[in-house]
């Protein structure tokens, strides 16, 4: 059994820091939020490592807005609905669309340079958009760009704190209220840190996988944290696999974006022939789950571990401006983007599912809001269309302090609140072993393709590291592999619950999607187990 805090304590005897907003994580959706929440409210800001550290420094692509003239949200609603296959929220988009460009103006007004041809923001497009929509920066580095431009306002802003290399261990609830959470600090002491709002943007679940584009901070710590809480925790099946990150020996599991292939890159098998007509009518810019499952399908078909991006056919100089940092980590192993194919396959990278949240970012718990890749407002449904997730930080992260300043400004008083449970001395196997037999097994048996046998060969295996639980955890690779193996346990139920293929779910034993029988969410909540809701887009 997963118990509902990872360490025992007692707040009586806990330091008590006092803030407004307590806001834990720092990517596109912590520090935007910070930022809006400082304005009115005091902001403590806690990042398990730097503010520069998250997915959103690494995304390369860019993010979707709709600035065009020959563009309309209309559009992009259109479109993020169909990439989410039924089961995206038709009012989350809505939100999303219409108010997603405001969000870029105010990123902008931060300090975000986006690059711009003759004059205007340049525009690329990307796998299933209809339209030209994707702002990017310095090419391909634009989640750095804006990590840059928004550390630097928090930075100067008297009203936020910033907690670097601290760690939120657990969520203080009480009468399904959020009072604030327990942080671990660097010297190994722990404090209850009490507020008015907890947001958690602490991103997604990439390194429950062997093989994933996230960096290593990306360890589902939000997710696994408001589930102990009680918390709604939704649709947690659907692990959307990027179709193309290097693949090469030495080197790491690095993006390549799929903006290469907006850009008109091809997608070879290891004889040199393009297979994507053989699997959809978009081609290389399919959905990405039917690309990341088409190249899959070419391996096991032609022996190999990898496919080829090939995108020599287009200018040498076209690629070096467009893609300077590909360009560059690609130079490092020895592979020209201008002149070679560049060896890929797919990797985890993004959490569709999360902590279920409302039109305003609010958790089925009081006080306790989600936002970003840790949250599932229902704009991604059963797939995310790319470039989405940073309009959605932005969008949602706004609303979320709008909300905030509604609500009464004291919590409740704490009630004498405890909690022990019957632990033994220290983990008796080392974690690093833990985490990658956990990874490994993921991949295995959780991964693109999934069936009965592989998933309940998945439970069993991670069952047998459940007495974890019982163990005394002081250390933070403890607690991450705690999160990680409840928000594994989590995604291996829903897909064993799911009987159809939908999205980036997909079922061997059921390889159709079915619309009357499973165009509904599954629902986690600590003491209550697993449940279904009717998704509201039918």
């Amino acid at each position: 059994m997963i118990p509902q805090y990872l360490i025992d304590f007692d707040l009586q005897d806990l330091p008590v820091v006092e803030t407004d907003v307590i806001v834990v994580g720092s990517g596109i959706a912590g520090l935007y939020t910070a930022i809006e929440g400082s304005t009115d409210r005091k902001v403590l800001l806690i990042t398990k490592k730097t503010l520069m550290e998250s997915n959103t420094r690494y995304a390369q692509g860019g993010i979707a807005a709709v600035t065009a003239e020959d563009d309309s949200p209309a559009y992009h609603r259109q479109d993020t609905l169909l990439a989410g296959a039924g089961l995206c929220s038709s009012t989350a988009v809505d939100v999303l669309v219409n108010e997603g460009p405001a969000g870029v103006q105010e990123l902008i007004r931060l300090g975000t340079t986006f690059d711009v041809e003759d004059g205007v923001i340049a525009l690329t497009k990307e796998g299933a958009h209809s339209h030209r929509r994707i702002l990017h920066a310095n090419g391909d580095a634009t989640g750095y760009e804006i990590v840059r431009a928004l550390s630097k306002q928090v930075e100067h802003l008297p009203n936020v704190t910033v907690w670097d290399d601290h760690f939120v261990i657990d969520l203080v609830t009480q009468e399904n209220e959020c009072l604030g959470a327990l942080v671990q600090m660097p010297d190994g002491s722990r404090v209850f840190v009490r507020g008015q709002a907890t947001v958690l943007c602490s991103g997604g679940a990439g390194q429950l996988y062997r093989y994933t584009t996230n960096p290593e901070v990306a360890t589902a710590d939000g997710v696994a944290m408001a589930y102990r809480a009680g918390a709604e925790i939704r649709d947690m099946e659907f692990i959307q696999f990027h179709p193309t990150a290097l693949s090469y020996p030495g080197a790491p599991r690095f993006l390549i974006s799929e903006a290469v292939r907006g850009e008109g890159a091809y997608l070879r098998n290891i004889k040199g022939e393009r297979f994507m007509d053989r699997y959809h009518e978009l081609l290389e810019l399919a959905p990405r789950d039917i690309v990341a499952r088409a190249i899959v399908s070419e391996m096991e078909e032609t022996g190999s571990t990898f496919v080829y991006l090939d995108i020599t056919h287009e200018s040498p100089e076209m690629v070096k401006h467009r893609f300077p940092t590909i360009y560059e980590m690609c130079m490092r192993y020895g592979l020209d983007l201008t002149t070679d194919w560049i060896p890929v396959s797919p990797a985890a990278h993004y959490m569709m599912g999360g902590v279920k949240t409302g039109l305003h970012g609010e958790s089925s718990i009081y006080r306790l809001f989600a936002c970003g890749e840790v949250s599932s407002t229902g704009v991604h449904g059963a797939n995310r269309l790319a470039s989405n997730s940073l309009s959605e930080a932005l969008v949602y992260g706004r609303r979320i302090v709008d909300q905030i300043r509604q609500l009464p400004e004291t919590p409740a008083e704490p009630v004498l609140l405890s909690f022990s449970w019957q632990r033994k001395e220290a983990p008796s196997q080392a974690i690093v072993e833990r985490r990658l037999k956990l990874q490994k097994v993921m991949v295995r048996y959780a991964g693109l393709r999934r069936s009965k046998d592989t998933l309940l060969r998945a439970i069993d295996d991670l069952n047998r590291q459940l007495p974890l639980f019982q163990s005394v955890l002081t250390k933070r690779e403890e607690y991450e592999f705690a999160n990680m193996l409840t928000s594994s346990l989590l995604v291996i139920q829903s897909a064993l619950r799911r009987e159809e293929s939908r999205g980036a779910h997909y079922r061997e034993d059921f390889p159709q999607r079915d619309n009357k029988g499973w165009r509904k969410h599954i629902v986690h909540v600590w003491d209550q187990g697993m449940t279904e809701e009717f998704s509201d887009d039918v």
